[in-house]
């Protein structure tokens, strides 16, 4: 009887030397990704900037930045291959526990409606709808709009199941 092997996992922050994995995770994700410069610049800005490390890999990212009592997560993506196994919950975990530490009281952040994960992911945590901004992403034959979704920390904690900062 042989169990399957589950892979090693950290989030941590992250670095210069992830760059060049978190843009490979990117551009594996994406039709219209983030160059290598934006990270950089959000590593420059100071912004939270956190990745998920398997078995040595970077598989995936989360960046938020936070201003005041408000948080705005940007970007949080994990390797297609490794999608659908949780790895998503605890970055976003990742990023709310950091943000309840530093005094946020709410999160927003803007999904493609064409992202059903997300979007799924997203309201399982607490997460609501508040308002959609029109064209705002690149698409295939013109724009996307994104739907903007918002929830209180503390919330957001307790629907995922983690109640206090680390």
């Amino acid at each position: 009887m042989s169990a399957a092997l589950q892979p090693r996992t950290e989030i941590r922050n992250m670095s210069n030397r992830d760059l060049r994995g978190v843009s490979a995770v990117e551009q594996a994700s994406y039709e219209f990704p983030w160059s290598p410069g934006i990270f950089r610049d959000c590593l420059l800005a100071g912004y939270q900037c956190l990745v998920l490390v398997t078995d040595g890999d970077v598989s995936g990212y989360a960046i938020m930045s936070v201003a005041a009592s408000e948080a705005h997560i940007l970007n949080l993506c994990v390797h297609p291959e490794l999608q659908q196994q949780g790895f998503g919950r605890q970055l976003l975990n990742a990023l709310c526990t950091r943000a309840q530490a530093m005094g946020v009281e709410r999160a927003f952040l803007e999904v493609r409606p064409s992202n059903d994960a997300a979007m799924n992911l997203y309201r399982s945590a607490g997460f609501e709808q508040i308002g959609v901004r029109p064209s705002y992403y690149q698409a295939h034959g013109g724009r996307e709009d994104a739907v903007i979704f918002a929830a209180r920390i503390d919330e957001a904690l307790r629907e995922t199941g983690e109640t206090d900062a680390r």
